[in-house]
């Protein structure tokens, strides 16, 4: 006669595309920023979607740059949740590429609400949370110098932008 034992086993439902032991990224803090900045209204009559980012770009000068270290600011948060580097800088692309859209006036802006940086962001959030080992010092270095990185370039966008419509100021003078 053949004994079976009784086993108790845990089962886990994991997502579509996620890996095995990740965790996923649940910071409420991060889903409603990144909702507020690209997702929060919708054009009427229409499926597209925008939030505040592209309406904070369109003030002259701040607004954009306003707009780039909320994004810098979700990345922090991301690094801080065990996203690979390399996921980390693809999200510092995301925000440069927004910001150098909205350093051109108004076209910039209007291109941006169909970008969304913010939004492609947390979905890189969301896959790769907790996906990495233990940060070491050198991590949180290289996400320092990423952050700095793009806020550097972001602010000699606008610096850039700002020079040349002062000098096509001057030529109208």
């Amino acid at each position: 006669m053949t004994k079976v034992r009784e086993v108790d086993a845990d089962a886990e439902v994991l997502p579509p595309g996620s890996k095995a032991g990740a965790t996923l990224s649940n910071d409420p803090f991060v889903a409603l920023v990144a909702r507020l900045m690209d997702d929060v209204f919708t054009i009427p009559g229409t499926k597209i979607r925008f939030g505040l980012d592209p309406i904070i770009g369109l003030l002259p000068g701040l607004g954009g740059l306003a707009s780039a270290f909320i994004s810098l600011g979700l990345i922090a948060v991301s690094a801080r949740q065990r996203v690979p580097k390399v996921v980390l800088a693809r999200m510092g692309l995301n925000v440069l590429l927004n910001a150098a859209l909205e350093a051109l006036p108004v076209l910039g802006d209007a291109l941006s609400i169909f970008f969304r940086s913010n939004a492609r962001n947390y979905e890189l959030l969301q896959r790769h949370a907790g996906t990495a080992r233990r940060a070491s010092p050198g991590d949180w270095l290289f996400v320092g110098g990423l952050l700095a990185a793009v806020a550097v370039l972001v602010i000699a966008f606008f610096a850039a932008l700002l020079y040349g419509a002062s000098l096509l100021f001057k030529g109208w003078s």
